[in-house]
């Protein structure tokens, strides 16, 4: 008998070698009904595989991340069985679940598919999902696995078969499929039952473009037809929001092939939305007792060597920067944080001056792959709201709640109210993935979780998402229609301070370690603006708003009392500009609509003879007509909600 424990602490006996599935139907058919794999100790698992020892169990369904991953796994070898039927001798490469969907990238040979034939594929895929053939998960030796993938001359499985350890390899046979593949998968095919493929790319193979191009398919998969439809909408939707569109029609930032891919350049509109956000963080972190500071865009390559950053980072580098010295070499900035251990370590500190808090709003740059550009929110250079607390170990737990504070209130100003903070710790079973000790992990990791414990706020734990020097706490938020980003992140780290060597005196004349937290509620600002201008459709709340109305003189008459208006709001601390055009009052009204201008304020012979304003409210229509001195207390009354 092994004891099995469930997530509310219940522990029940089942015999050795009871599945996950059968655990589920001793509960209920419903939740058995309902279950696509199984998290057995920490690894998520086919729920059909045996329990052979005391275990503790967590079922996924569709309602978990972990459920939906393993449903999108699955649905992409669905994909490559459809193909594989309707294009004999195509070979596969990897066909991995992505954060909303999954996508196989495969050669067809001399066969170029089209987004004609994405019905056709669809339409497979559903005919073998009916078919309800099970997921069989089978152990394989090294050599059969090659011998295997050798007769079907694929030879991107052979490779990565040569890379794999004998003893480690399984395959799954769904139907007439069979694939190398860890898993997990669901019980069977028939729980997918609406299958939209959603576009086609070139892929090159493990990203070398020296390789063949491979055609990726992505796609996606509901185990009901109605949230298929309500996908599809929300994407037509999320079209019509699409950063690099808006920012486009709104005049926010652009981009120059000459001036580099992925290197944004920001235009006057978007320049004064991002310095108003920086001046916004800036006037909350000199509340809190942050300090700013400046650092250079580049660094010497020993820097980054000592902070980890080369060995981690190194490959998504630039290339390193040579100077005439011999040896001497330069990297591009791709951390702010070794920069700040130097600042620390500049003067004796003492236990006294502690917790040092160090704030830069600081460029940093990753060669990220061509393909993997998208507007704003994957870039080549981008800027980071970085600050870096210095404290000591006693008072970790009351800066880190500081930060928790401040985070959730940007969250707030900026309109997120749907979020949930993320625990992001370190995978076990990859070790190699972390730098420091395991007494520095145990240490960081136990003060996010009791510091989260103490306050309101939803979380979840996500083993493998921590950062190579310590674990973090991610906040995952959800836009207006209902996407999830991550957006800031707080992080606690004993292992920099470690490898900067730094230290100050402490009360017992002694030297100490300091404890580091890394912290930045924007995340990137890049980054930030594009989940933005999505989330409000370009409607950027009032203050933030590059113009907060544009007067509409209905002929060149009215011209003289617009200026005289525009200059009795300027005084109000209210900014905007008069659209002057030789343009019908319709027509006006039509554009300034579109640019996103919160307030219209028309001026004709009624106005001139009263000295007020005929007030439209963006996507509101008519307000109707107000004294300047009224629109202004309307105006500061909306500011202040």
């Amino acid at each position: 008998m092994i004891k099995v424990t469930f997530p509310d602490g219940n522990i029940r006996e089942y015999e050795a070698g009871t599945s996950s599935m059968d655990v589920a139907k001793s509960i209920s058919e419903g939740l058995a009904r309902n279950v696509l794999s199984a998290t057995v100790n920490g690894e998520v698992r086919d729920a059909s595989r045996p329990i052979t020892e005391d275990s503790s169990i967590v079922f996924n369904t569709w309602n978990d991340d972990d459920g939906k991953m393993t449903f999108w796994h699955s649905s992409a070898h669905l994909l490559a069985e459809a193909i594989e039927a309707l294009y004999p001798g195509t070979k596969f490469a990897i066909g991995p679940p992505i954060e909303r969907g999954f996508y196989y990238d495969v050669d067809t040979g001399d066969i170029s598919l089209t987004p004609d034939d994405l019905v056709k594929i669809e339409q497979k895929m559903l005919e073998l999902a009916r078919e309800k053939n099970t997921f069989e998960r089978k152990e394989v030796s090294k050599a059969d696995a090659l011998k295997y993938f050798e007769e079907k001359d694929d030879e991107y499985k052979l490779e990565l078969i040569n890379d794999l350890e004998d003893g480690t390899i399984t395959f799954y046979t769904q139907g007439n499929f069979t694939d190398l593949c860890r898993g997990p998968h669901i019980p069977q095919t028939g729980v997918i039952k609406a299958i939209k493929l959603t576009s086609l790319a070139g892929a090159y193979w493990k990203g070398d473009d020296s390789r063949k191009q491979l055609t990726r398919i992505y796609g996606i998969t509901f185990p009901k037809a109605k949230e298929l439809t309500e996908y599809l909408h929300m994407m037509e939707e999320a079209k019509k929001r699409d950063h690099r569109k808006l920012g486009k029609e709104l005049g926010l930032f652009m981009f120059s092939e000459k001036v580099g891919s992925g290197l944004p350049i920001w235009l006057p509109k978007g320049a004064q939305i991002r310095e108003r956000l920086e001046s916004f963080l800036k006037s909350e972190q000199e509340k809190r007792g942050y300090t700013g500071v400046i650092t250079p865009h580049i660094g010497h390559k020993n820097l980054y060597i000592t902070s980890g950053h080369y060995e981690k980072y190194g490959e998504d580098s630039f290339q390193s920067i040579k100077t005439p010295r011999e040896g001497e070499e330069f990297l591009l900035k791709p951390m702010n944080c070794p920069h700040h251990c130097e600042i620390f370590a500049h003067t004796p500190r003492s236990y006294r001056e502690l917790p040092v808090r160090i704030a830069e709003f600081g460029t940093v740059y990753r060669y990220e792959q061509s393909g993997e550009l998208h507007g704003l929110s994957r870039v080549r250079g981008f800027t980071q709201d970085d600050a870096h607390i210095f404290c000591t170990k006693d008072q970790l737990k009351a800066e880190f709640l500081d930060v928790l504070e401040l985070t959730t209130m940007v969250l707030r100003k900026m309109g997120f109210e749907d979020y949930t903070a993320q625990i992001s710790l370190r995978d076990p079973n990859t070790p190699e993935k972390y730098i420091g000790s395991d007494e520095n992990w145990d240490a960081a990791e136990k003060a996010i979780i009791d510091a989260t414990s103490e306050v309101d706020i939803k979380t979840v734990t996500a083993y493998g998402e921590a950062a190579f020097y310590g674990p973090k706490l991610d906040f995952m938020i959800k836009d207006a229609i209902g996407r999830q980003w991550q957006l800031g992140t707080i992080q606690v780290d004993y292992n920099l301070p470690e490898r900067f060597e730094l230290e100050y005196v402490g009360s017992d004349n002694a030297t100490h370690r300091p404890v580091m937290i890394h912290r930045a509620p924007f995340g990137s600002m890049e980054r930030f603006m594009s989940i933005l201008i999505e989330h409000t459709a370009g409607k950027f709340p009032l203050w933030l708003t590059p113009e907060q109305f544009v007067i509409l003189p209905v002929s060149d008459k009215y011209i003289d009392l617009s200026k005289k208006i525009q200059l009795q709001l300027a005084q109000a601390n209210i900014r905007g500009i008069i659209d002057d055009r030789t343009e019908s009052i319709g027509r006006k009204i039509r554009d300034n609509e579109m640019k996103k201008i919160p307030y219209l304020l028309i001026i004709g012979e009624k106005e001139l003879e009263n000295g007020g304003v005929a007030v439209r409210k963006q996507g509101d229509g008519d307000k109707g007509t107000m004294s300047v001195a009224e629109f202004v207390e309307h105006f500061n009354e909306e500011l202040n909600q």
